[in-house]
């Protein structure tokens, strides 16, 4: 995952006027994953226009979302939001979804989105490379920091951290997962690859341990793989991914179970804006979502969007402590900034 990536669009644009490989690369999405079906090469050059111009229905703003969901719950919510947000500033956004945490990366660099919604460890390469600048962070369920956690089926034989003897030991639970076939997110995901394969990595599990992983493409497809069996032994996802699919399976916490948590120690996702995107327009919307994110139909966009519960403003100093979390688990982000 360290060399550029095409940005590839899902089938799914909506436009508003007036959402550590050291297991090696990622395996080609396999059923009931979807594959993309359309690209837009990650080199084409932005649309050059003047800044005045930005935001208006020749030249919108795109606003890429992060797809740690399916592409019809990011479809709702970001069309709901960008639907108030346009009535909020009377500028045209256009939303797209890229089929993966890298190719966000790559297209608030390369002048493909103007504001990303984006996962801490995406957000942090993003930043290191100069594509980024934080400017709100999320809350969700009354906190601005959250863990990881690895799922399973009900069935599976797998001791969960709560039921071993004593302290329940990291090491005993996480040695459970050795040669057993793992259900990702996305290699840029935080929750769903970077800090769970820093815990396997910590209870000595190695890369031989961690056989033909396979990156799902988000948290709820991660949740659903699980569930469905057959794919995977076990599955990692923020906390809790599982309610993302309650509505369809209301058994879900019953067949799927929490074998390990990690503490809340990875700041939640956040909106950032692009290099190419103006002061002036940066402050109207981050003032326009502060205000949208206190309205009824904008807790409810937000909520449905990614479960967000509230935007607090923020600079890059929010991730500082995170930041050096990685560097004391050894993680080498230059791998990834290139």
């Amino acid at each position: 995952m360290n060399k550029p990536f095409s940005f590839f669009l899902l089938p799914l644009v909506f436009v508003l006027s007036s959402p550590l490989p050291a297991c090696g690369p990622p395996a080609p999405p396999t059923e009931p994953f979807p594959a993309p079906t359309e690209a837009m090469p990650a080199t084409e050059a932005p649309t050059e226009a003047p800044a005045s111009n930005l935001g208006t229905a020749d030249n919108p703003i795109i606003v890429a979302f992060e797809p740690s969901g399916t592409s019809q719950e990011i479809t709702t919510g970001g069309q709901e939001l960008l639907d108030l947000l346009s009535t909020e500033t009377g500028l045209t956004f256009k939303g797209v979804v890229p089929t993966s945490y890298a190719a966000l990366t790559e297209a608030m660099g390369s002048g493909n989105a103007q504001i990303g919604w984006m996962a801490t460890f995406g957000y942090i390469i993003a930043h290191q490379k100069g594509y980024a600048d934080v400017a709100l962070i999320t809350n969700r369920f009354g906190s601005d920091h959250y863990g990881a956690q690895f799922i399973a089926a009900a069935d599976a034989g797998f001791t969960p951290a709560t039921d071993n003897p004593a302290t329940a030991d990291e090491i005993t639970t996480l040695e459970q997962f050795k040669g057993k076939k793992a259900c990702f997110a996305d290699p840029q995901s935080t929750s769903g690859y970077v800090i769970p394969l820093i815990f396997l990595k910590k209870a000595g599990l190695t890369d031989a341990d961690i056989p033909d992983p396979v990156f799902a493409g988000g948290h709820t497809q991660v949740a659903q793989a699980i569930y469905d069996g057959g794919i995977c032994d076990y599955g990692t996802t923020f906390v809790d991914a599982r309610s993302s699919i309650a509505t369809d399976h209301p058994d879900v916490n019953d067949k799927v179970i929490q074998i390990f948590v990690t503490e809340a120690i990875i700041p939640n996702d956040n909106m950032s804006y692009a290099p190419d995107m103006p002061q002036d327009l940066r402050d109207q919307v981050t003032a326009a979502m502060m205000k949208i994110a206190d309205t009824e139909d904008g807790k409810k966009a937000l909520n449905d969007l990614y479960q967000i519960g509230g935007l607090v403003s923020a600079d890059d100093t929010v991730y500082d402590e995170f930041r050096s979390y990685l560097d004391a688990s050894g993680v080498d982000l230059s791998q990834y900034v290139q």
